[in-house]
């Protein structure tokens, strides 16, 4: 890849409040297929109505968001790095994930259930949780970033 000397803007783009996954989606795939110049397109957890878009310009945002059910339109001012910075470093925390951990799934179809870490493959930034109100423990295969560590069983505790 070559360096990236041009300059990005970032901008807030307002949705329809949990459909932010669903217009993540459809505009990465929207700008992939016009081949804009969008670099990253992201969702702060816990944050509701709005996702972010970090495109060359403007107009490149705006035609990335183009047709999209549930896009919103652009917030007309440029977001600085600095104002959403502390919203992005919970991923690269996250990857201290331990087996016995209890998460909660943060995305995906079973979002806002606790589960328990049985496996991690790191390479592929995997965990196998299996789901603490299942009836019959089922193994489920997540992104590591899909989950968040809310309790960390300590292996002393255990013996």
């Amino acid at each position: 890849m070559e360096e990236q000397q041009k300059t990005s803007e970032i901008f807030a783009l307002r949705t329809t409040a949990n459909r932010e996954d669903q217009v993540l989606s459809f505009l990465s795939s929207n700008a992939k297929r016009k081949k804009l110049p969008v670099y990253a397109v992201f969702r702060p957890h816990g944050m509701r109505g709005y996702i972010f878009v970090e495109a060359a310009s403007r107009s490149d945002a705006e035609q990335a968001a183009f047709g999209i059910p549930y896009a919103r339109g652009l917030l007309p001012n440029i977001v600085e790095f600095k104002e959403i910075e502390h919203m992005l470093e919970q991923v690269a925390k996250d990857m201290n994930i331990k087996k016995n951990d209890i998460v909660e799934i943060i995305s995906g179809a079973f979002k806002r259930e606790k589960a328990k870490v049985t496996r991690i493959d790191r390479q592929k930034e995997e965990v196998v949780v299996e789901l603490l109100e299942a009836a019959v423990p089922i193994p489920i295969t997540l992104s590591m970033d899909a989950v968040k560590v809310i309790r960390r069983e300590d292996e002393e505790d255990e013996e």
